[in-house]
């Protein structure tokens, strides 16, 4: 059971999931490749290195993306990420005043973005590289205007 599960209110259920879009990887699947190509090509020893660093490059991100949850509900939208260090944001639906969307010409062709929510009382919280922003920022909208 994820957080946003553990902390749903009596009546409230789950609307929309979105999560850390892949992308997040692309630095250490680089070094793999460039490993991969050295390995094969030039020195089978550094190429193996080159690939072990970036297999380990790849355990933050993975860390990053099995540990954030970014949810909408019934009644909140509820943001989770971090494990050692835990930011969380539960916002009511109806105190959310604009939620924005901003892709690159990659994020939007890939389909991930950074997703800002503003609510009231001054609430600004920015979250990047989530995977389908705009099919979250929908679900956030449908709940508001009902």
């Amino acid at each position: 059971m994820g957080y946003i599960e553990a902390n749903l209110l009596p009546g409230e259920t789950v609307v929309q999931r979105a999560r850390l879009h892949w992308i997040v990887f692309l630095k250490a699947i680089a070094v793999v490749v460039v490993g991969l190509v050295v390995l094969i090509l030039f020195q089978p020893v550094v190429g193996a290195v080159i690939g072990g660093v970036g297999l380990l490059m790849a355990v933050p991100p993975w860390l990053a993306r099995t540990t954030s949850e970014f949810g909408v509900t019934s009644k909140r939208v509820i943001i989770k990420v971090g494990l050692i260090q835990r930011r969380t944001l539960e916002l009511l639906i109806r105190q959310v005043e604009a939620i924005s969307v901003d892709q690159s010409l990659t994020g939007r062709i890939l389909d991930f973005g950074t997703i800002t929510l503003t609510g009231t009382g001054g609430v600004r919280e920015t979250f990047h590289n989530i995977a389908n922003p705009l099919e979250f920022r929908r679900s956030i909208q449908s709940l508001s205007a009902s």
